[in-house]
């Protein structure tokens, strides 16, 4: 291999020893825990870098790339099955819940260039979001406070706050009025 044709790593070697050593962890201390220890698990989270906040329930087969990436607010639930790639920064407000099978992806490549590399820009849930079952949140997106995102959504670009959306791509469908 020429020197020309070398593509250095997307990440740090600190980086990726430390993503080695949450794999353990979360294998160990995360993933088979029993259902009803998110006081626990949350624990776990804190102890590599996350941010999280009170009354948090993640569950056990929820998949975290890297928590340090991860700031979670108060009173949010995150079920089982969502993936949460925090390649780079995920913050998800208060009183969230992001539903079975969602996948909210902060890293894609740059398609343009010859080496296709790494390219993250955060993604940002506000205050009382539901996202919905399956859905796929784009990097660099921000949901705005109060959304409901329908299930198997596509989200590719900001939801305005207080607004019912769905579909692929993710579109308004009406005002979210609380009864």
């Amino acid at each position: 291999m020429s020197s020309d044709s070398y593509i250095s790593p997307s990440f740090s070697f600190k980086n990726r020893v430390a993503r080695s050593l949450w794999s353990v962890f979360y294998f160990l201390f995360f993933r088979y825990t029993p259902r009803f220890s998110h006081k626990w698990r949350a624990f776990v989270l804190r102890c590599f870098g996350a941010k999280v906040g009170t009354n948090v329930h993640i569950y056990p087969k929820v998949i975290i790339w890297a928590p340090w990436n991860l700031e979670i607010g108060d009173s949010v639930g995150i079920a089982n099955q969502v993936n949460l790639y925090c390649q780079g920064k995920i913050i998800i407000g208060n009183r969230v819940t992001i539903s079975q099978g969602s996948y909210v992806c902060t890293g894609s490549h740059d398609y343009t260039l010859h080496n296709h590399p790494l390219i993250t820009k955060p993604i940002v849930i506000e205050d009382n979001v539901w996202v919905a079952a399956e859905c796929f949140i784009h990097p660099g997106v921000t949901i705005g406070q109060g959304a409901v995102v329908g299930a198997r959504s596509v989200i590719t670009k900001d939801l305005p706050q207080w607004s019912v959306c769905t579909g692929n791509p993710c579109l308004v469908v009406k005002k979210r009025e609380i009864s």
